[in-house]
């Protein structure tokens, strides 16, 4: 009974503190990755709002194609805590479409991302959106909005 008891007042004190500083659950980046941490004020619907995770590396590259990355933004869950976490492990290579170019046409600087479909995560302004990336790897994100009014679809 006393030992069920500690473990509740452990649970307790644990849920407290992560409320006063929910970065006490993300741990700091291992070598040769960096932790982006993306805090979202908060809205008076936010049921309505997604974040897209947009994750790359500014390269040069002709201006025609257009390129890409492989690799695989993975979401995990952090034991004890039940917070959520997203994780790049390896940026794979480079690719992109083949349309043929000028071999003398200059280079330009672009920001090239992940290949695949965009990663939209729950809009949250009491935890803050923590990202592990590779160093050298760039972390942006974007603001996605529903409208208020849905719309009825047909039979057919």
């Amino acid at each position: 009974m006393t030992r069920l008891m500690i473990a509740a007042v452990a649970a307790v004190a644990s849920l407290s503190a992560a409320a006063a500083d929910p970065m006490q659950a993300f741990p700091p980046a291992e070598a040769g990755m960096s932790r982006y941490v993306i805090a979202m004020p908060p809205l008076d619907r936010e049921g309505d709002h997604k974040v897209e995770l947009i994750v790359g590396k500014r390269a040069m590259v002709d201006e025609r194609n257009r390129h890409f990355f492989g690799g695989k933004l993975e979401r995990e869950t952090i034991k004890g805590w039940g917070f959520d976490r997203y994780v790049l492990r390896v940026l794979g290579p480079m690719a992109g479409t083949l349309i043929a170019v000028d071999p003398s046409a200059p280079k330009v600087e672009r920001f090239v991302t992940l290949g695949g479909e965009p990663l939209l995560v729950r809009y949250n302004s009491k935890l803050p959106i923590v990202v592990y990336v590779p160093e050298g790897v760039e972390v942006r994100y974007r603001l996605w909005k529903a409208d208020p009014q849905a719309t009825s679809a047909e039979k057919g």
